[in-house]
């Protein structure tokens, strides 16, 4: 074990997150971290890190375990350092060992003969070359240029990059200090699609062991072989990916479920006895015994699921033009990028646009544009009735912590009463006292609902999101999408959730070449799309006379032959896999049946038992058909 929490309580004011939580964290782990907004995901990795205490239990810990944290608060720290002295303060050890060395130097050049200083000078230099310090400049600047920096980059300032640029500057420093537990933080946020496939490339390879939060479902089920969900001040466990513990999940609700109602159709059953017989002398006894037994049944509890039941409704009040908004010979340079050269473009009412393309290309600026939050050449022309609302990247660090979640949108400007702007902060899942929190004691995804309620407010007929799905638990994500869907304005997006675009976007704006170039379509048509564009395949070259050379039968005959004994071997091997899925799926309903027995669940260590046997039967079986699926492919490309 790397790392863990035992019997761990904490509680965040008059507020209980956890209780008797246990957790350890193996080497070569890859675990999700998955739960409602505000349940305490970002807690949980304060109180590995040790920025926060346990109320109750120990976070246990070898002394030799190094923790890696990667969060969003790091983008925001203005550090005045080059990204290559960022990336370079990884060595931390190094740099006190050379400082060590230089000191030693120091003293040795006035005391050249004292035997100490000497001997204390070889062991630094051992260490040095142990650590292999001559190879740090080179290691630093090797991982920069994999993350798509350039050399002309690395004695460029931290705070001269857009966020994607910026966090792949922190995971350069935490790829560099290599640490043995890796805890990331929402890690794909202002992520472009090319570094999130370098970040899944990288830690596929990772050695050590890495605990992931993040709402990108795609991330999850690439990366993860465990899932850890946080629900009811507890942690509940999941060996497989993210759709494996959907599929787990409401399996385990559903045994839950049928044992609760059998454990109270027993417990009425036992009711009826005690009350028949309880008068009668000669079954009292007996009836005392049944009482006894009854009153020491551990109960089950119902499956009760508790979702968050967010309510996204997004207004108009005013109907806009056709042409929502157009960009006329828009030009933007900054003093080291050049990011559009007369780019061109138009939005029509009822347009969902998703705005892609690599970090740094200038997705944030044209929003920006649109927003008249830039300054540009060119120009920028409103429609007729257009009513925007902006959700920026850094919206929800733009809130007055100081403010209670009242006051944050009875200041916003938007003439609602009180009781309007309470009924929709009731939507946003803000009710009772929490109306009355300051904006500083909010978890991300609390302060991220307190943005958007803002946006909502608005009645906005056009609404430009930068990055909305930043902070959002993996339900909100959906309940938004849907919002989104059902919302009869227009708008523009900027995000990296693949899953999200997919579900919102009917047209896709990519940024290249310093243009604007649209795409009237939705996501999976765009990639689709994009897989096509080829260059015209060449003609295949003729023979002499231009005469097609016959083929040869001879060498047909073979082939056919192996072709039909494969086809032959993959039926054989379909037809016994179908056998083997069928008797599996027998003993699946067979144990099912047994474990919803009373005298089962009365006992909890048998039933925990044949559980573990029930979850690993399920998996077999899914083992089996997915080889099925594959030797059916197999099959289909040879018929």
């Amino acid at each position: 074990m790397l790392l863990g929490i035992q019997n761990g309580r904490f509680e965040f004011g008059a507020r209980l997150l956890f209780d008797e939580v246990n957790w350890h964290i193996n080497l070569g782990e890859r675990i999700g971290l998955v739960g409602f907004n505000g349940t305490g995901k970002s807690t949980l990795f304060k109180i590995l890190t040790g920025e926060y205490s346990l109320s109750k239990g120990d976070v246990v810990k070898s002394k030799e375990t190094t923790i890696g944290y990667v969060h969003q608060d790091l983008m925001h720290i203005e550090y005045q350092h080059t990204i290559l002295e960022l990336a370079m303060s990884a060595f931390e050890k190094i740099k006190q060992k050379e400082a060590e060395q230089k000191a030693l130097e120091e003293q040795l050049s006035t005391d050249s003969e004292n035997e100490t200083l000497l001997w204390q000078y070889a062991e630094v230099l051992q260490e040095l070359q142990q650590l292999d310090a001559y190879q740090i400049h080179y290691k630093a600047e090797e991982i920069l240029s994999g993350l798509g920096f350039k050399e002309t980059d690395f004695s460029r300032p931290f705070t001269e990059f857009s966020g994607g640029w910026r966090m792949r500057v922190i995971l350069a420093k935490m790829i560099l200090q290599n640490p043995d537990v890796l805890l990331l933080d929402e890690p794909t946020n202002h992520l472009d699609l090319p570094s999130i496939e370098w970040l899944e490339k990288y830690l596929v390879g990772y050695k050590g062991s890495v605990v992931m939060v993040s709402h990108d479902k795609f991330f999850l089920n690439k990366m993860v072989n465990k899932i850890i969900e946080i629900y009811q001040q507890g942690l509940h466990f999941y060996n497989g990916n993210y759709d494996y513990f959907l599929t787990e999940k409401a399996l385990r609700i559903e045994l839950q479920q049928k044992s609760y109602e059998n454990q109270q159709d027993f417990i009425r059953q036992q009711e009826r006895f005690i009350e028949r017989f309880k008068a009668k002398a000669s079954k009292a006894t007996l009836a005392k015994s049944v009482q006894k037994k009854l009153d020491r049944l551990e109960l089950v509890s119902e499956a009760v699921i508790e979702v968050p039941n967010l309510k996204i409704n997004f207004s108009i009040e005013t109907t806009p033009g056709k042409i929502v908004f157009e960009l006329h010979n828009i030009t933007k340079k900054y003093p080291k990028t050049d990011i559009f050269d007369n780019a061109t473009a138009q939005i029509l009412r009822g347009d969902k646009i998703a705005l892609i393309g690599a970090n740094g290309v200038g997705k944030s600026t044209v929003l920006r544009i649109i927003g008249g939050n830039e300054n540009f050449s060119g120009d920028r022309v409103p429609g007729h009735n257009v009513v925007f609302s902006f959700y920026a990247q850094h919206q929800v660090d733009s809130l007055h912590v100081e403010w209670t979640v009242f006051e944050e949108l009875q200041r916003c400007g938007s003439k609602k009463n009180d009781q309007e702007i309470r009924t929709i902060l009731g939507c946003f899942l803000f009710s009772g006292d929490d109306i009355d929190k300051k904006i500083k004691v909010l978890s991300g995804g609390e302060k991220a609902r307190v943005a958007l309620a803002k946006v909502m407010i608005s009645s906005a007929n056009f609404l430009i999101l930068d990055e909305p799905t930043n902070h959002l638990d993996m339900h909100s994500v959906e309940i938004l999408a849907q919002a989104l869907k059902n919302y009869e304005g227009t708008y523009i997006i900027v995000s990296h959730d693949r899953y999200f675009i997919s579900l919102t976007a009917n047209k896709i704006w990519e940024i290249k070449d310093q243009k604007i170039k649209a795409f009237d379509g939705g996501y999976t048509e765009f990639v689709e799309w994009q897989k096509n564009v080829v260059l015209p395949k060449q003609p295949l070259p003729a023979s002499k006379n231009n005469v097609m050379k016959p083929i040869d039968n001879k060498n047909t005959e073979p082939e056919k032959n192996n072709k039909s004994k494969r086809i032959e071997k993959l039926q054989q091997d379909m037809t016994s896999l179908e056998k083997n899925i069928f008797d599996e799926e027998q003993h699946l309903k067979e144990l099912e049946n047994h474990m919803c027995l009373p005298e089962i669940f009365q006992q909890k260590e048998v039933y925990l038992e044949l559980e573990k046997k029930y979850l690993a039967l399920e998996i077999k079986i899914s083992t089996l058909k997915n080889k099925y699926n594959a030797l059916f492919e197999n099959l289909a490309e040879l018929e």
